[in-house]
């Protein structure tokens, strides 16, 4: 890998300004996204700043309104928290379906989110649910912040601090995934509140996760799994690799909506 500076600060402020200092920095949180790319060539920050012992980034809140989680709060806190699964059991059910056990002891909610992984499960439950990204300078909804395939809305030295999900009237999420790298091959996010249905795709898109507008336009008409039948989606913006083609993955768009619809209210998340 290029050489680069390790820091670990002790607070958000001295993360900040280290990152403001340095152009080339990146902020380095479970590292399952930067690492790799890292390793691979395609990220050559000049520094790593290491979020993870940072007490203020980390925890869960909860009450009747919404769920406020940590940005280095890992995906098993998340999958484990009895708060989680009694306001938002959806989200803890997808957190629990992330990698295996050792990813998600490591893995955390604000790394998926920061990078826009086209196949990472966190993105689709922040633009399903219709949450707000606080950073260390804004806040940021959802429908803003992604904005293409590893583009958010994050400026340089702009750090991701907490995720606040407004907790819906029901909201169920499910996914086919790889075998061999556990990502979802196609991941679909469903939710219902009074601000109406969101349906949020990740997995599938080619410029990451995305809503499916006319899946929420018939289930707005019509809350059942049925209202999905006749409906068809536009292969044309959607990946094609080894694990399916453009079309493969349409359909799977539809069968996963069908199977989340199914499982609406529960913690489990098809797999």
């Amino acid at each position: 890998m290029h050489p680069t500076q390790y820091h670990r600060p002790a607070s958000i402020a001295d993360a900040a300004a280290l990152a403001s200092e340095r152009d080339e920095a990146k902020f380095l949180s479970g590292g399952h996204t930067l690492l790799p790319t890292m390793k691979l060539g395609l990220a050559r920050p000049s520094d790593l700043i290491d979020l993870g012992t940072i007490a203020a980034l980390r925890g869960i809140e909860a009450n009747e309104q919404r769920v406020s989680v940590g940005a280095t709060t890992c995906h098993s806190e998340v999958a484990d928290s009895p708060l989680v699964a009694r306001f938002i059991p959806a989200l803890a059910g997808l957190a629990g379906s992330i990698g295996d056990r050792h990813v998600r002891h490591r893995g955390t909610i604000g790394g998926s989110v920061a990078n826009n992984d086209p196949s990472a499960d966190y993105p689709s439950a922040v633009l399903g649910l219709g949450a707000t990204v606080i950073t260390n300078r804004r806040e940021i909804g959802a429908d803003d912040f992604f904005v293409s395939l590893y583009e958010t809305a994050l400026e340089q030295g702009e750090m991701i601090t907490r995720i606040v999900f407004p907790v819906p009237l029901v909201a169920a999420y499910a996914k086919l995934r790889s075998p061999a790298s556990r990502f979802p091959i196609t991941g679909v996010f469903i939710s219902r509140s009074a601000q109406g249905v969101r349906v949020a795709v990740t997995g599938a898109g080619s410029g990451g996760v995305f809503r499916a507008r006319e899946l929420e336009a018939a289930l707005s008409a019509d809350f059942r799994p049925e209202a999905l039948a006749g409906l068809s989606v536009d292969p044309s913006e959607l990946l094609g690799d080894l694990n399916g083609t453009p079309e493969y993955r349409a359909n799977l768009v539809l069968v996963m909506a069908r199977r989340a619809m199914e499982n609406l209210g529960s913690t489990k998340s098809y797999k």
